[in-house]
C-alpha cells in the first residue's frame, strides 16, 4: 500500500516536472495607463532615476532599503542599485532613452533570486495633452523559474506592482507645477 502511494506520488511529481519543461522560455508583463500630462512631463519622471524613485512602487514597499545612484542619474548609463529586506538586492541601468517617447532599462536581481530582465517605458501622446504610458518587462525563464511560474502567477504579481506604479506616476505627473 505504501509502495503504491509512493509510486503514484513519484509519477505525479514526474508529470509535474515534465509539464514545467513545456512552459515558455520567456515572459512578458505589461500594463498601460493614460495620464493627463504631456509626454515631456512624464518622460522627466521616468528617465531620471531620482525622479523615478519618487513613484517607484518597489521603493515604497521597502522604505528602509538602501540605495545608491551612479554619478549620473539621467539617460543611458544612469544606474541605481538597492538592497532591502522586502525587495531584495539588485540594480537597474538605463540603456536607452529617446525623449520623450521611450526609456529602456536593464534590470538585474541578485537576491532573493537571480534574474536578468529588460524593462521598457513607452510614452504615446493622446488627445488633449495626455500620455499613454506602457510599462513592460520581459526576460528569460530558466527551468527552475518555470516550476515557480506554475505555482505563482508572474503576470498577476508583477502586473499589480506595475498598476500601482503607474497610479503613483500619474499622481506625480498630474501634480500642479510649483
Amino acid at each position: 500500500m505504501i509502495k503504491t502511494i509512493a509510486l503514484v506520488l513519484l509519477a505525479a511529481l514526474g508529470l509535474f516536472l515534465a509539464f514545467a519543461a513545456t512552459r515558455p522560455d520567456s515572459f512578458r508583463v505589461e500594463r498601460s495607463r493614460v495620464i493627463s500630462a504631456p509626454p515631456e512631463r512624464v518622460y522627466a519622471l521616468v528617465h531620471d532615476l531620482r525622479q523615478f524613485n519618487t513613484w517607484n512602487p518597489y521603493e515604497r514597499k521597502d522604505p528602509a532599503a538602501k540605495g545608491e545612484y551612479s554619478a549620473t542619474t539621467t539617460g543611458p548609463g544612469a544606474r541605481y542599485a538597492w538592497q532591502g529586506d522586502k525587495i531584495g538586492t539588485g540594480s537597474m541601468e538605463i540603456v536607452e532613452a529617446t525623449a520623450p517617447v521611450r526609456v529602456g532599462m536593464k534590470l538585474d536581481f541578485v537576491a532573493p533570486f537571480e534574474a536578468h530582465n529588460q524593462v521598457e517605458f513607452s510614452l504615446q501622446p493622446e488627445a488633449q495633452g495626455a500620455t499613454r504610458v506602457t510599462w513592460a518587462m520581459h526576460g528569460p525563464v530558466p527551468y527552475v523559474a518555470k516550476i515557480a511560474h506554475l505555482v505563482f502567477n508572474m503576470d498577476r504579481m508583477v502586473g499589480q506592482d506595475f498598476e500601482d506604479g503607474l497610479a503613483n506616476l500619474q499622481a506625480e505627473a498630474q501634480k500642479p507645477a510649483s
